[in-house]
Parts: C-alpha cells; structure tokens; sequence
C-alpha cells in the first residue's frame, strides 16, 4: 500500500464503470477520507477506448494508495454470475457504498444485495443532475435522454429490482445518503447530503498546464446517444472551427470512428482520442486558450479543474432544429440547463449552418 493510504475510516467498497466515475471518486476520496484505503471495483466495459482509460485511471487510484479491483463484468453471458458471486463477501462486509452511476442496472443489482448503511453517488456527467431530481420527486429512475419512451420487455423485467435500488438510494432509519457533485443540485431530496466536488485532488495533483493559442474543442456523444442529427452536428463544428481557429477535437470516448473520421476529413481538425479524462487533460496540458463545448458535463467541471488559469470555457448552445426525431420531449429543456446552470463559461448562441 502507498504511503499516502492508511486504514482509517470504515470499510469502502466503491463501483466505476467509465473514468469519469473513477476520477470522481478520487476526488471524493481527497475530500472525505484523506489517507484512508479504499477498495475500487472496476466494472469494465467492453468499448476500447473507454477500457484503456479505465487502465490509466487504476494507476493513478493505486500510486494513491487504493485497491483496484478489475472486473470482466461483461465478458461473456456469465460474466454476470461470476462478477456478483465473486463481490458477495465483500458487498456483505462494506460499511460504506461509493457508486457512480445509480441508473446502472449492474449497480443497482448489486444495491439489493449489500447491507451497508452509507450509500454515496459521485459524478458521472450531467445524468447526476437527473438522478437527484428524480429522486427527490420519487420518480422512476431513468436516463434523461431515454425519458418519455416506452418501457422495453428488459425495462419491464428490471423494474423490481430498480424500485428497490431507489429505495436504497433514499434516506430513512439508519441508512444514510449523499451525493458528491459539481453539478448545480437545485432539487435536493429530504435527508440526502450533498457536498461540492470543486476538482481539489486534480488541481493539487497536475498542472498548472501550458497554455497556447488558438482554441481547443470537446467532442460529444448525442449524435451516438441520438439525441443530436449527425450532418448539422457536423455542420456546427466546421462553423465553430472557422469561426475560433480551433485546431484540436477531443473526442469524447463514445464517438463513433466514422463520425470521427468524417470530421477530421470535412474540418482539417486534429481528432485527438484522450487517455485520461479531459480533466487531468487539461489540467497537465498544454490546452488551447479557448475551449469550445456543446452543452455537457464539463462546462461545470473544466472552470473548476482550471481554476486560477486563463483558459477560457465556451459553450455553443444546441439549436432545436439540431434534435433527431426520435428524441426524448425533454432533451431540449435538459440540455438548455446543462448550459444556462454552468458558472464561470462564456455562452455561443447556437452556430448557424455553413
């Protein structure tokens, strides 16, 4: 074990499925048990680009003195089984949940299963957001962008086990709940806490970074998600890229290689695929001046990480005429207050095609 880890506190299992989850959770970890272990179990996914962060990040959670537990959860049609029946002693033994993504169904499953009294959500993007507010009101948990579809046979089968892992979730008795966020919380459920994520550990950790000219610009997955059209997706960055001198696209770890490659082609930028989140990324740099974004996570969590920087953070709202048919009722009202909620950015009506 690091130097940097000891053994206080209670015993900490804590559930990641992307790096973003994972950073969050170190984040957490700085903030509420400095110098205390904490056993970190890697539910991997199957997407490369997504696995090879997750690597990076298990590093890092181990040079700070944390057990990384890397999981084949979804290696195979029994992966499943192996994965639960191989966390039953451990789920029974923690004292204390860390998750990040309470509207997984793998996370939720395992919720039914663990007696720990203390349940902790961390950040994973704008669906944070969502979760609070859902539960607060007792709702359904559901995904924002999959809000106002109809319930799929698999949707209808999980539901039991979903209700009880909101029932978890939600504070009563002995069970205690919080929620580590750097997103604007406007909707607080009774009894939950919540605590500022203000990126301390990646601040103390890396940087401050170089800083060069021109702009850089963060790729998004509603095209992939199908919230967004494809073609005016592509249209607005070639106009954003024209309009700011963008130079570099980071993309995000769901895009799709055609999609990428159609834009490094259409738009002469630099598609740069990150090993780490764009966080650490920007933090270590070197980053562009400006950095453009559509409405997501990290118009909340870039000011932060790179605060007492120069770098500007710029958003480019999404024009409704942008929105597939098929997406949810709500995506616009969403993704307007992803962006209207930011602090610290600098807000780009939506660009016009060209």
């Amino acid at each position: 074990m690091s130097p940097r880890a000891g053994n206080a506190g209670p015993p900490t299992l804590a559930f990641v499925e992307s790096p973003v989850q994972l950073l969050n959770v170190l984040e957490w970890a700085h903030v509420h048990a400095p110098g205390a272990g904490l056993t970190l179990v890697v539910l991997s996914p199957v997407d490369p680009m997504t696995r090879g962060q997750l690597r990076r990040m298990s590093e890092l959670a181990r040079e700070e003195g944390h057990e990384v537990r890397w999981e084949e959860a979804r290696g195979g049609a029994s992966a499943p089984f192996r994965t639960i029946g191989g966390l039953m002693g451990p789920l029974r033994r923690a004292e204390r949940i860390v998750m990040g993504d309470p509207f997984s169904r793998y996370v939720q499953l395992l919720l039914t299963i663990t007696r720990a009294r203390e349940l902790v959500v961390v950040d994973d993007g704008t669906a944070t957001m969502e979760f609070v507010t859902q539960l607060a009101r007792g709702e359904r948990l559901v995904r924002w962008h999959r809000r106002g579809a109809r319930p799929g046979p698999r949707d209808l089968l999980f539901a039991p086990v979903s209700s009880a892992a909101r029932r978890r979730l939600t504070p009563g008795g002995d069970r205690r709940a919080e929620v580590f966020s750097a997103m604007p919380i406007e909707e607080t459920p009774g009894g939950v806490t919540v605590t500022a994520n203000t990126f301390a550990w990646t601040r103390a950790r890396f940087g401050p970074p170089r800083i060069t000219k021109g702009a850089d610009m963060v790729g998004t997955s509603l095209v992939e998600t199908g919230v967004v059209d494809g073609d005016r997706y592509l249209e607005a960055v070639r106009a954003l890229t024209r309009t700011h001198g963008a130079r570099r696209y980071f993309a995000h770890r769901r895009e799709s290689a055609e999609k990428l490659h159609r834009l490094a082609v259409e738009t002469g930028l630099e598609v740069v695929r990150p090993d780490l989140p764009l966080e650490l990324i920007a933090r270590r740099g070197p980053v562009g001046r400006t950095i453009l974004s559509f409405p997501s996570t990290v118009v909340h969590t870039l000011p932060l990480a790179l605060a007492g920087t120069d770098v500007r953070v710029a958003v480019c709202d999404i024009d409704p005429d942008w929105l597939t048919r098929t997406a949810s009722p709500r995506a616009q009202g969403f993704l307007d207050g992803v962006t209207g909620t930011a602090r610290d950015v600098h807000r780009l009506s939506a660009v016009q095609a060209v």
